[in-house]
């Protein structure tokens, strides 16, 4: 939990086309918007390596710096480059430190290589990832965390055993919503099913190869039956 905020310098820029947003991050600057609060929808440009330091340091809290004041926010929106992977474009949000706020934070899972029923070949399989709450924005946790090393083959965990830091509340239904499960282990029985729908399938085509055969041989007994009377006619 972290009880400090990281400071980011901003400047104002002008909405503009889409050939001056390109200029702009070209020369390493990112766009981005400020809204919420008491103030309007305020347009504005980072320096990219500043705010990617800012977004990777512990805290949920950015007072953005313009012209000699600090104004505390919070991500709400990143848009990354769907290969390169940096960031194009950002939203924050204006918050006030002494009101609670909603957030998403992620949910991870530890201790799952010491489990029991993992170590006895089941599948630990992490369904929740994030997680809503509602705290002060300096009380926002980066993650909540899940110990599950005592889970047996055949166990469910669901929110109601995820411990929350003092001051934070989680908005999910703690009761209803599965964080993990530990199922027994799959390869064996997947193994089997596969040899048994094989062996049904050979049975099958065997089946399907000996019926020609029968009608065949059948067949030839009559044609053979024919002959033979056609021969005693023939003699006599």
């Amino acid at each position: 939990m972290a009880s400090q905020s990281t400071k980011l310098s901003i400047s104002v820029r002008e909405v503009s086309n889409s050939r001056a947003t390109r200029r702009m991050r070209r020369a390493g600057q990112v766009p981005g918007v400020l809204y919420g609060g008491d103030g309007g929808p305020l347009a504005f440009a980072v320096d990219e390596r500043e705010l990617r330091h800012a977004l990777a340091a512990r805290g949920a809290v950015v007072e953005l710096q313009l012209d000699g004041d600090a104004t505390p926010a919070v991500l709400k929106d990143a848009q990354r480059h769907p290969v390169r992977g940096h960031t194009m474009h950002v939203d924050f949000l204006r918050v006030r430190l002494d009101v609670a706020i909603h957030a998403v934070v992620a949910l991870e899972l530890i201790g799952g290589e010491d489990a029991p029923g993992a170590k006895e070949g089941g599948v630990l399989e992490h369904v929740t990832r994030e997680v809503n709450i509602e705290a002060l924005p300096t009380d926002i946790p980066e993650r909540l965390e899940l110990d599950v090393s005592g889970m047996q083959v055949n166990d469910t965990l669901t929110l109601a055993a995820v411990s929350a830091p003092t001051g934070v509340t989680i908005l999910d239904e703690v009761e209803e919503t599965v964080v993990a499960t530990l199922t027994p282990p799959r390869l064996q029985a997947e193994l089997e099913a596969l040899d048994e729908e094989a062996l049904e399938q050979e049975t099958a085509v065997v089946g399907e190869g000996e019926a020609p055969a029968e009608g065949e041989a059948a067949e030839g007994e009559g044609e053979a039956a024919e002959g033979g009377e056609a021969a005693d006619e023939g003699s006599e």
